[in-house]
């Protein structure tokens, strides 16, 4: 059954034939474990975060790891922290209220915690008593998408995966945000008001929310340098199935500004979540698993 739900994947998601070796080889072992703790825990749901910078594979590995469970006959939820950003209109306004830099998506302080937190809680108390809306949002268009078009959770799931860039991380020293640490922080941030207000935000709206996860998986990219290419990709990949709605598409420039709003946590959670994390895959930098710790 395994080998089918790969290539399922791989064709859905136009993956290398290099993918599927990886799954079998590093990924399916993980599944299994996954199976063992979904019995031991009972009617309890796991809850399990996946962590990686931009471009590692984390929706991907989410997928994976539904397909293989649900072809098992369990119940999976995949929530990507990218689907709780706040819309472009309340990303405006909270811009003009603390800090210009707060209109890009992306760093903590830009997604809707108190829903996100709400879903956990209500997955984690148990059986569902109404319809449970999981926001959506559309980074083509740059904006949240609207509820009536939104999917709806009518089952109680077994496991419960967060995956997302900064997911499991902690806070920074205060002595870690005090030198800006590239162009934009320097040119844009240059009292430190916005990274120490995104700081501020991670550890008191997101550490409790991370704290329910019962298990961390780390994505570990090779590097930094890595990330720009690998989200690049991603950009292309959204371009052409956007359409004529991609107006959030980025070029190259509007890219590597882009990145720059992501590169002090990256850079943090690349130096720290391998000590933190319960399972950690090592990258190389054709996208390759070459490792596991864990």
């Amino acid at each position: 059954m395994y080998p089918q739900v790969i290539q399922q994947l791989i064709d859905e998601e136009h993956l290398p034939d290099s993918y599927g070796k990886d799954a079998s080889r590093w990924f399916l072992p993980l599944v299994d474990e996954l199976r063992d703790s979904i019995e031991q825990s009972g009617k309890a749901p796991l809850f399990l975060g996946i962590n990686g910078a931009q471009g590692t594979g984390k929706s991907t590995l989410g997928k994976l790891i539904k397909l293989c469970l649900e072809s098992n006959g369990y119940s999976i939820v995949v929530l990507s922290i990218d689907d709780f950003y706040l819309g472009k209109a309340a990303r405006i306004e909270l811009a003009a209220r603390q800090h210009p830099l707060l209109a890009t998506r992306g760093v903590p302080g830009t997604h809707n915690t108190n829903r996100l937190g709400d879903v956990m809680r209500r997955l984690r108390e148990g059986e569902l008593k109404e319809p449970l809306v999981l926001p959506a949002f559309n980074k083509a268009s740059d904006d949240s998408v609207g509820e009536a078009d939104c999917p709806r959770l009518t089952q109680q799931a077994n496991l419960v995966i967060l995956e997302g860039w900064f997911v499991g991380a902690g806070a920074q020293a205060e002595a870690a945000l005090v030198e800006p640490i590239n162009e934009l922080e320097a040119q844009e941030d240059q009292n430190g008001d916005w990274r120490r207000y995104v700081n501020k935000r991670l550890a008191e709206d997101y550490v409790p929310i991370f704290d329910m996860l019962d298990r961390l998986i780390l994505l570990q990219a090779p590097s930094f340098e890595m990330v720009y290419e690998w989200r690049g990709l991603q950009e292309d990949k959204l371009r052409n199935l956007g359409g004529g709605d991609s107006a959030g598409v980025m070029n190259s420039a509007q890219l590597q500004r882009f990145i720059q709003h992501y590169e002090r946590l990256t850079r943090h959670c690349l130096a720290t979540l391998p000590a933190q994390a319960d399972t950690v895959f090592t990258l190389d930098e054709n996208h390759r698993v070459t490792g596991r710790r864990g």
